[in-house]
């Protein structure tokens, strides 16, 4: 696993670039993150919305490279026709602007899902933490059942695996490291422990139920009496739902100065989506994780 994401975007130096459509492109963020991939070669950004604002706003960008501009009137036609792009092989990948979720996702899973169930990993850097951390799902699957938990948690080891770690380290949180069934994330997550031990998330290594700080520190699980692999180690954090997985991702955010990385998995290609609040460093490395998936699928 990479350490960090300087690492990840040394990877992708050699790599060609990568035909991207970038949904609802007509913000600042968003174009300069464009601007700085282009000019490192890691994508080929496909502009599209507003073609009159975005060209104004690249107008005060110092220097700007040109690029490709399909016009959309409106929200709805900027998602449908990066779909198009890729439908069409123009673009390899779809890249989210400052359009909200719900809507450049639409004509995303009615056209571009190859797996039953697509989900959503984000990627995070910390100075606190010796590698890069996954915690899936905090953006599509709201209230997720713990069949859907398990190919949530199989696409977010598959998508690991794609960046060289052959078996992933993956927790289930709960509040708690005990299982107890008035918590339900306690009884999913020791299910799911047992489901990776007979076979049915494959190649990964799956402990839980475990609590935040037993998942990300060997000591807080030494001091519980908690003998875990994965504590301490973890490469995935699975959480209950997108409202805790979210709140998490935040906090990362915002109070632990973490950079992120957001991918969606389960579609015909890589699937780019930060918040909308993002600084371009983050959709930056987001297309750079793209990249390296695309290249490593197509091997």
């Amino acid at each position: 696993m990479f350490k960090n994401f300087d690492a990840l975007l040394d990877a992708v130096h050699d790599l060609p670039p990568l035909p991207v459509a970038v949904v609802d492109a007509a913000e600042e963020y968003v174009l300069e993150a464009a601007c700085e991939a282009k000019q490192r070669k890691i994508i080929e950004p496909i502009l599209i919305g507003d073609r009159k604002r975005i060209e104004s706003i690249l107008a005060t960008m110092e220097p700007c490279p040109e690029f490709q501009i399909v016009d959309a009137g409106t929200d709805g036609q900027a998602a449908e026709k990066g779909v198009d792009l890729v439908a069409t092989g123009s673009a390899q990948a779809v890249m989210k602007g400052h359009i909200h979720s719900d809507a450049f996702l639409h004509p995303i899973l009615a056209r571009l899902r190859t797996r039953e169930r697509m989900s959503h990993v984000f990627v995070a850097d910390l100075a606190t933490y010796p590698k890069l951390l996954c915690v899936t799902d905090a953006a599509i699957n709201i209230s997720p059942s713990l069949m859907d938990k398990a190919q949530i948690l199989q696409n977010a080891v598959d998508f690991l695996r794609l960046l060289g770690v052959d078996e992933p380290k993956a927790a289930c949180l709960s509040a708690v490291e005990v299982i107890n069934p008035q918590i339900p994330s306690t009884m999913d997550a020791a299910c799911l422990s047992k489901m990776a031990d007979r076979g049915q998330i494959a190649h990964a290594l799956v402990d839980g139920p475990l609590a935040f700080d037993n998942a990300v520190s060997l000591k807080a699980a030494q001091i519980k009496g908690i003998r875990s692999a994965v504590a301490g180690d973890v490469d995935i954090l699975l959480v209950p739902d997108l409202v805790s997985g979210n709140i998490l991702v935040k906090d990362l955010e915002y109070l632990a100065q973490a950079t992120l990385a957001g991918i969606v998995l389960g579609g015909q290609v890589p699937i780019i989506l930060t918040s909308r609040s993002d600084p371009p460093r983050a959709r930056l490395v987001s297309a750079a994780l793209a990249v390296l998936m695309h290249a490593r699928q197509q091997r």
